[in-house]
Order: structure tokens, then C-alpha cells, then sequence
């Protein structure tokens, strides 16, 4: 089985799928849920500690770069640790929800100053996408098989890809379409399409998950949680995007 999402990789990098262990410490579908609600109270909780920090920070006239790079940097190795030594997933999963918590506070604060509502209707559309997804796969009115699967691995490589180069373009002063907060038609195109495949992302972390359920170690329940923090984190950002471009053009 493949999954778009590379911090799943792990469950094969650990032999997790058919692996030898206690039974009783087995992974779950539940399980793996809970957990996953208890980094989405992190990271609420720590983005509405950032938030208000950045409040008083914005009167006092400090600027968010440098805390969003450090962030940034921080979540990026915590992650790369996290997805190479899966059996940390329960230690440092909770540390990562802390820091993606500053992080798109420290993102969503400046837009929300210019777009009042924005990070609600980001925040809103995240969780209704998750919920709706949810419900589809569990009622098979989306049904993952080996296209879809090929499909959106390869369209999720590709934005990497895209990136990447968008990265380095901006060591060069060059930019690509649709990887700034503004933009024209082509850009906003581009953003739609990086939020269905970020959505569409989610679908093929639940199957995974539940495939792996019952066979993996139940550590790996926190890493499967990390795994959906992952993609709903970056879900929340495409659509916040994606709501910057469309209101800075009223």
C-alpha cells in the first residue's frame, strides 16, 4: 500500500504492517482518532497562546519574521525526526503540535489584520473538509484503490516538486504563480488545486490508516495522529491562501 502523505512511509519503514508483537499493544482506529484529537487541543491551545502574544507583540511594533522562520525550522526537524524514528511519535508528536500552533498563528495574525474573518473561515473549512471526508470513506461513497491512489501520490510529488523550485526561485527573486497570499486568476487556479489534493490527501490517510489497524505496534496510533496533524496543517494553509488571494481582489 502507498500513501501521499511521506510521514506515513513509516509504517512500512518499521515493518509495522504483519509485524510480531503483543497483541494487546496493538494500534487502533479509535485510538489513533483520540490521539489525533489531543494534538488538534494542542495546537489550538497554542496557537490561541501565540495569538494573543502576537497581539500585544503587533503594538509594540515587533515583527513576526524571525518567529515564523524559527518555527518553522523547529517543526520541519521535530517532523524528520518524528517520520525516521517513528517509536518517538508519542514524546515528540505533542512537541509538534505546540510548534505548528505558534507557527500558523504567527501566519494567520497578519492576514487576519488585513482580511478580518479570514483564519475562522480557513479554520472552518478545514474541519468541514475533514468531517465530510471522514463520513465519505467510512460510508465508501469514496473508494481508495490503486488509481486514486497513483493519482494523488503522484499530483501531491508534483506540488512538492513545485515548491521546491518555487524555493529556489526566491533565492533569485523569481517567484511562481500561486505561492504568494495574492495573485490573479492563474494563481487562485493553482491554489484550488493544491486544496483538492491536499484534501484528497486525507482521504488516503484514513484508509491507510484503518488498513494498519490491528497489525501495527500501538505506539504507532500517535504516529498515525502526526501523520493527520500533518495533512490538516497543510490543508489549513492552502485555504488560507486561497482565501487571501480571492478577498484581495474585491
Amino acid at each position: 500500500m502507498a500513501t501521499s502523505n511521506p510521514t506515513l512511509g513509516a509504517f512500512n519503514r518499521v515493518g509495522a504492517l504483519g509485524a510480531t508483537f503483543d497483541t494487546s499493544g496493538t494500534m487502533t482506529l479509535d485510538g489513533t482518532i483520540n490521539k489525533a484529537g489531543i494534538l488538534g487541543f494542542l495546537l489550538a491551545m497554542a496557537f490561541a497562546f501565540t495569538w494573543t502574544g502576537m497581539a500585544q507583540a503587533a503594538q509594540a511594533g515587533v515583527p513576526a519574521e524571525a518567529p515564523i522562520m524559527i518555527g518553522a525550522i523547529g517543526g520541519l526537524i521535530i517532523a524528520v525526526i518524528i517520520s525516521f524514528k517513528p517509536v518517538v511519535a508519542p514524546y515528540l508528536s505533542p512537541v509538534y503540535a505546540l510548534v505548528e500552533g505558534f507557527v500558523l498563528a504567527a501566519i494567520s495574525y497578519p492576514l487576519e489584520q488585513m482580511y478580518p474573518y479570514i483564519v475562522l473561515q480557513a479554520a472552518t473549512m478545514t474541519i468541514a473538509t475533514f468531517l465530510v471526508l471522514l463520513f465519505a470513506y467510512k460510508t465508501g461513497l469514496i473508494v481508495v484503490n490503486n488509481t486514486f491512489r497513483a493519482v494523488i501520490v503522484g499530483a501531491t510529488m508534483t506540488i512538492f516538486l513545485y515548491y521546491l523550485v518555487g524555493m529556489v526561485g526566491m533565492l533569485f527573486h523569481f517567484t511562481l504563480p500561486g505561492l504568494g497570499f495574492q495573485g490573479g486568476w492563474l494563481s487562485i487556479g493553482i491554489s484550488v488545486v493544491f486544496v483538492v489534493v491536499a484534501a484528497l490527501n486525507l482521504v488516503l490517510d484514513f484508509d491507510f490508516i484503518a488498513r494498519s489497524a490491528g497489525s501495527a505496534p500501538k505506539y504507532m496510533e500517535w504516529y498515525g495522529a502526526f501523520a493527520l496533524l500533518v495533512t490538516l496543517v497543510w490543508l489549513y494553509l492552502e485555504l488560507l491562501r486561497l482565501l487571501a488571494k480571492m478577498r484581495s481582489r474585491n
